[in-house]
Protein backbone atom coordinates (compact mmCIF):
# COMPACT_ATOMS: atom_id res chain seq x y z
CA UNK A 1 0.00 0.00 0.00
CA UNK A 2 0.94 3.31 -1.19
CA UNK A 3 2.64 5.68 1.97
CA UNK A 4 0.88 8.49 3.07
CA UNK A 5 3.85 10.83 1.93
CA UNK A 6 3.57 9.52 -1.19
CA UNK A 7 -0.02 10.67 -1.96
CA UNK A 8 -0.97 13.68 -3.80
CA UNK A 9 -2.57 15.93 -1.59
CA UNK A 10 -4.51 18.38 -3.74
CA UNK A 11 -7.82 18.67 -2.77
CA UNK A 12 -9.37 20.89 -4.74
CA UNK A 13 -12.82 20.80 -5.63
CA UNK A 14 -14.63 20.96 -9.05
CA UNK A 15 -14.54 23.85 -11.69
CA UNK A 16 -17.04 26.47 -11.21
CA UNK A 17 -17.52 25.55 -7.17
CA UNK A 18 -18.25 28.45 -4.47
CA UNK A 19 -15.66 28.95 -2.22
CA UNK A 20 -15.90 27.22 1.13
CA UNK A 21 -16.75 29.61 3.82
CA UNK A 22 -14.11 30.39 6.60
CA UNK A 23 -15.28 31.22 10.01
CA UNK A 24 -13.74 31.90 13.08
CA UNK A 25 -15.65 31.69 16.34
CA UNK A 26 -15.03 34.12 18.76
CA UNK A 27 -14.76 32.88 22.66
CA UNK A 28 -14.78 29.41 23.83
CA UNK A 29 -17.42 27.24 22.15
CA UNK A 30 -19.12 24.36 24.12
CA UNK A 31 -18.62 20.92 22.66
CA UNK A 32 -21.95 19.89 22.76
CA UNK A 33 -22.92 23.42 20.42
CA UNK A 34 -19.54 22.18 17.88
CA UNK A 35 -21.40 18.57 17.76
CA UNK A 36 -24.75 20.32 17.06
CA UNK A 37 -23.39 22.41 14.22
CA UNK A 38 -21.33 19.91 12.37
CA UNK A 39 -23.95 17.60 12.43
CA UNK A 40 -26.65 20.31 11.06
CA UNK A 41 -24.68 21.67 8.61
CA UNK A 42 -22.71 18.49 7.36
CA UNK A 43 -26.76 16.94 6.55
CA UNK A 44 -27.53 20.65 4.63
CA UNK A 45 -24.45 19.97 2.54
CA UNK A 46 -25.47 16.98 1.18
CA UNK A 47 -28.36 18.01 0.57
CA UNK A 48 -27.30 20.98 -1.56
CA UNK A 49 -28.57 23.78 0.51
CA UNK A 50 -25.71 24.97 2.49
CA UNK A 51 -22.00 25.38 1.09
CA UNK A 52 -18.65 24.46 2.60
CA UNK A 53 -17.38 25.35 6.06
CA UNK A 54 -13.99 25.53 7.58
CA UNK A 55 -14.95 26.45 11.29
CA UNK A 56 -12.29 27.20 13.66
CA UNK A 57 -12.83 27.80 17.17
CA UNK A 58 -11.39 27.08 20.72
CA UNK A 59 -12.93 24.76 23.72
CA UNK A 60 -13.33 25.00 27.33
CA UNK A 61 -10.86 21.86 28.84
CA UNK A 62 -12.69 18.79 27.84
CA UNK A 63 -11.59 15.46 26.65
CA UNK A 64 -13.38 13.43 23.70
CA UNK A 65 -13.19 10.10 22.82
CA UNK A 66 -12.81 8.46 19.07
CA UNK A 67 -14.23 5.37 18.04
CA UNK A 68 -11.14 3.38 18.77
CA UNK A 69 -10.83 4.70 22.32
CA UNK A 70 -9.28 2.44 25.08
CA UNK A 71 -11.07 3.28 28.78
CA UNK A 72 -7.99 2.48 30.26
CA UNK A 73 -6.33 5.39 28.18
CA UNK A 74 -8.45 7.89 30.16
CA UNK A 75 -5.86 8.28 33.32
CA UNK A 76 -8.14 10.95 34.71
CA UNK A 77 -11.63 10.55 34.27
CA UNK A 78 -12.61 13.23 36.56
CA UNK A 79 -10.67 16.13 35.60
CA UNK A 80 -12.55 17.69 32.86
CA UNK A 81 -15.49 16.61 31.13
CA UNK A 82 -16.08 13.65 28.65
CA UNK A 83 -17.31 13.60 25.31
CA UNK A 84 -17.90 10.98 22.73
CA UNK A 85 -16.80 12.67 19.75
CA UNK A 86 -17.79 9.94 17.14
CA UNK A 87 -15.17 10.27 14.65
CA UNK A 88 -12.45 8.62 14.10
CA UNK A 89 -9.29 7.92 17.10
CA UNK A 90 -8.19 7.92 20.38
CA UNK A 91 -8.64 10.03 23.32
CA UNK A 92 -7.50 14.12 22.59
CA UNK A 93 -7.56 16.79 24.76
CA UNK A 94 -9.24 20.41 23.66
CA UNK A 95 -8.76 23.51 25.67
CA UNK A 96 -7.96 27.19 25.68
CA UNK A 97 -4.43 27.89 23.68
CA UNK A 98 -5.63 25.00 21.09
CA UNK A 99 -6.94 25.72 17.58
CA UNK A 100 -9.39 23.71 16.60
CA UNK A 101 -10.46 23.54 12.93
CA UNK A 102 -13.86 21.92 12.14
CA UNK A 103 -13.81 21.11 8.28
CA UNK A 104 -17.18 20.49 6.36
CA UNK A 105 -16.05 19.60 2.69
CA UNK A 106 -18.05 17.96 0.58
CA UNK A 107 -15.69 15.25 -1.10
CA UNK A 108 -17.64 14.47 -4.11
CA UNK A 109 -16.38 17.62 -5.11
CA UNK A 110 -12.77 16.78 -4.18
CA UNK A 111 -11.89 13.59 -4.39
CA UNK A 112 -13.10 10.34 -2.53
CA UNK A 113 -10.31 8.61 -1.36
CA UNK A 114 -9.99 8.89 2.38
CA UNK A 115 -6.22 8.36 3.15
CA UNK A 116 -6.00 10.94 0.32
CA UNK A 117 -7.77 13.00 2.57
CA UNK A 118 -5.75 12.55 5.43
CA UNK A 119 -2.72 13.21 3.75
CA UNK A 120 -3.94 16.58 2.38
CA UNK A 121 -5.02 17.32 6.09
CA UNK A 122 -1.37 16.47 7.12
CA UNK A 123 -0.32 18.86 4.01
CA UNK A 124 -1.69 21.50 5.51
CA UNK A 125 -0.54 21.81 8.98
CA UNK A 126 3.02 21.09 7.66
CA UNK A 127 2.36 23.70 5.78
CA UNK A 128 0.99 26.00 8.22
CA UNK A 129 3.85 25.39 10.66
CA UNK A 130 6.14 25.75 7.86
CA UNK A 131 5.34 29.24 8.24
CA UNK A 132 6.95 29.63 11.61
CA UNK A 133 10.05 28.20 10.63
CA UNK A 134 8.50 24.62 12.28
CA UNK A 135 9.29 21.17 10.96
CA UNK A 136 5.98 19.04 10.76
CA UNK A 137 6.41 15.53 9.87
CA UNK A 138 3.96 13.20 9.60
CA UNK A 139 4.61 9.02 10.31
CA UNK A 140 3.01 6.24 8.80
CA UNK A 141 2.36 4.32 12.00
CA UNK A 142 0.73 7.74 13.88
CA UNK A 143 -1.72 9.74 12.49
CA UNK A 144 -1.39 13.77 13.21
CA UNK A 145 2.05 15.78 12.93
CA UNK A 146 5.23 15.72 15.04
CA UNK A 147 8.64 17.60 15.48
CA UNK A 148 11.86 16.06 16.63
CA UNK A 149 13.46 17.64 19.72
CA UNK A 150 16.96 17.41 19.93
CA UNK A 151 17.02 19.38 22.82
CA UNK A 152 15.44 16.14 24.76
CA UNK A 153 16.78 12.65 25.68
CA UNK A 154 16.59 9.97 23.09
CA UNK A 155 14.30 7.40 22.87
CA UNK A 156 15.96 3.92 24.31
CA UNK A 157 16.56 2.46 20.66
CA UNK A 158 18.30 5.83 20.44
CA UNK A 159 15.98 7.66 17.94
CA UNK A 160 15.48 11.03 18.93
CA UNK A 161 12.78 12.44 20.85
CA UNK A 162 9.57 13.41 19.20
CA UNK A 163 6.72 15.48 20.29
CA UNK A 164 3.06 15.96 18.76
CA UNK A 165 1.61 19.69 18.45
CA UNK A 166 -1.19 18.55 16.01
CA UNK A 167 -3.78 15.89 15.96
CA UNK A 168 -6.37 14.49 13.31
CA UNK A 169 -9.61 12.86 13.82
CA UNK A 170 -12.17 12.98 11.05
CA UNK A 171 -15.36 11.42 9.82
CA UNK A 172 -17.43 11.10 6.84
CA UNK A 173 -20.45 11.00 6.01
CA UNK A 174 -22.13 10.44 2.66
CA UNK A 175 -18.78 11.80 1.54
CA UNK A 176 -19.29 14.92 3.47
CA UNK A 177 -16.32 15.64 6.28
CA UNK A 178 -16.65 16.35 9.74
CA UNK A 179 -14.27 17.17 13.09
CA UNK A 180 -11.39 17.91 11.89
CA UNK A 181 -7.62 19.28 13.43
CA UNK A 182 -6.14 20.61 16.44
CA UNK A 183 -2.65 23.05 16.68
CA UNK A 184 -1.09 23.58 19.66
CA UNK A 185 -0.45 27.32 20.27
CA UNK A 186 -0.31 27.90 23.93
CA UNK A 187 -2.25 24.94 25.73
CA UNK A 188 -2.09 24.43 29.14
CA UNK A 189 0.33 21.02 28.23
CA UNK A 190 -0.51 19.64 31.38
CA UNK A 191 -3.63 19.19 30.85
CA UNK A 192 -2.99 16.38 28.49
CA UNK A 193 -1.81 14.46 31.10
CA UNK A 194 -5.50 13.07 32.70
CA UNK A 195 -5.26 10.80 28.94
CA UNK A 196 -3.03 8.98 26.59
CA UNK A 197 -3.27 11.23 23.90
CA UNK A 198 -4.40 9.51 20.88
CA UNK A 199 -3.11 6.15 22.44
CA UNK A 200 0.30 6.85 22.16
CA UNK A 201 2.65 6.32 25.19
CA UNK A 202 6.02 6.90 23.60
CA UNK A 203 5.88 10.27 22.66
CA UNK A 204 5.06 13.81 24.37
CA UNK A 205 2.98 16.73 23.42
CA UNK A 206 3.84 20.48 22.81
CA UNK A 207 2.97 23.50 21.14
CA UNK A 208 4.32 26.46 19.38
CA UNK A 209 5.05 28.47 22.12
CA UNK A 210 6.53 25.50 24.13
CA UNK A 211 8.68 25.34 21.30
CA UNK A 212 9.88 29.23 22.02
CA UNK A 213 8.10 31.10 19.18
CA UNK A 214 5.85 33.57 20.51
CA UNK A 215 2.70 32.79 18.24
CA UNK A 216 -0.52 34.11 18.77
CA UNK A 217 -3.71 32.59 17.77
CA UNK A 218 -4.54 35.15 14.94
CA UNK A 219 -1.06 34.92 13.56
CA UNK A 220 -1.97 31.17 13.29
CA UNK A 221 -4.98 31.62 11.65
CA UNK A 222 -3.72 33.50 9.02
CA UNK A 223 -0.70 30.80 8.01
CA UNK A 224 -4.21 28.38 8.18
CA UNK A 225 -6.06 29.91 5.90
CA UNK A 226 -3.06 30.63 3.80
CA UNK A 227 -2.16 27.25 3.26
CA UNK A 228 -5.64 25.93 3.20
CA UNK A 229 -6.50 27.66 0.19
CA UNK A 230 -2.81 26.23 -1.13
CA UNK A 231 -4.21 22.47 -0.45
CA UNK A 232 -7.97 22.74 -0.98
CA UNK A 233 -8.79 25.95 -2.54
CA UNK A 234 -9.92 29.22 -1.88
CA UNK A 235 -12.21 30.48 1.34
CA UNK A 236 -14.36 33.04 1.61
CA UNK A 237 -14.40 34.78 5.30
CA UNK A 238 -17.91 34.73 6.87
CA UNK A 239 -19.72 35.78 10.10
CA UNK A 240 -23.47 34.66 11.29
CA UNK A 241 -24.89 34.41 14.22
CA UNK A 242 -23.42 33.83 17.14
CA UNK A 243 -23.19 30.46 19.35
CA UNK A 244 -23.72 29.58 22.47
CA UNK A 245 -20.75 29.91 24.49
CA UNK A 246 -19.35 28.30 27.33
CA UNK A 247 -16.86 30.63 30.17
Amino acid sequence: MMQRSQIATSFLPLTGSPAAEWRIEPGLTAYEDALAVMERRAAEIREGTQGELIWLVEHPPLYTAGTSAQPSDLVDPGRFPVFNAGRGGEYTYHGPGQRVVYVMLDLKRRREDVRAFVAALEEWIIATLASFNVRGERREDRVGVWVVRPDRPSMPDGSPAEDKIAAIGIRLRRWVSFHGIAINVEPDLSHFSGIVPCGVTDHGVTSLVDLGLPVTMADLDIALKSAFETVFGPVEAVSGLPLRTAG
